[in-house]
């Protein structure tokens, strides 16, 4: 699955495939599912309405990684994470993270039926 969006009047594009996991592994040393299950445990709490709680529990270098992974994923020639996030002015994560947010869950799910 692939969608392109902007960040900092640049076209972006992002990629997820069945790699996807096995390249943030080798990238950042974890695991990616258990990183997105951390990411659904936050917004069941957000859902509660306990958002300090979230809000603490709330690891952004997650957020960052997942969306130079995707990034990386659609265009291997972009450089490492710091260096490409070195390209942008603003990067604003909580307009990027629900724009990706399917592309985040579909080594998960598999198609309706």
């Amino acid at each position: 699955m692939e969608k392109t969006i902007e960040i900092d009047g640049k076209q972006v594009k992002f990629k997820s495939t069945a790699a996807t996991p096995l390249r943030y592994k080798a990238q950042f040393g974890k695991d990616y599912f258990s990183e997105i299950l951390k990411m659904e445990e936050l917004a069941k709490l957000k859902k509660s309405k306990d958002a300090s709680k979230a809000l603490s529990l709330i690891d952004f270098d997650t957020f960052y990684n997942l969306i130079w992974i995707l990034a990386k994923t659609a265009d291997s020639t972009i450089p490492e994470p710091l260096e490409w996030l070195d390209t942008f002015g603003e990067f604003p994560l909580m307009e990027i993270m629900p724009q990706i947010q399917e592309l985040t869950i579909t080594c998960i799910q598999g198609k309706k039926k």
